[in-house]
């Protein structure tokens, strides 16, 4: 499983990467045959908005795409939610894969 994390309009710490990439691992507990995660961290400038913290995750399995895209006021929030989206989908995919 490859990890890629990109920062849109912003340089992340080393510390904000590495929880990143510690949180992400735990996907694998979920689904066996994830091939690849991209995860984008960006700031969203919108003036009015308080949640300007965006977090998406894009998880590759084969024959399968999942995505996930959360706001909130920080990094570490956004993207535990999103994680939690995700496992949720992930946990729903594969009970689909063996009820088959």
């Amino acid at each position: 499983m490859t990890v890629k994390i990109q920062t849109v309009r912003f340089d992340a710490d080393a510390k904000l990467i590495e929880y990143v990439k510690q949180r992400v691992e735990k996907l694998y507990n979920f689904h066996d045959r994830i091939t690849k995660v991209d995860v984008f961290l960006k700031l969203d400038n919108v003036v009015h908005n308080i949640k300007d913290k965006v977090a998406e995750i894009k998880v590759h399995v084969p024959k399968q795409h999942l995505f996930v895209k959360q706001t909130s006021k920080s990094f570490e929030q956004s993207f535990d939610e999103a994680l939690d989206s995700l496992i949720t989908q992930l946990k729903r995919k594969k009970e689909k894969q063996y009820d088959l």
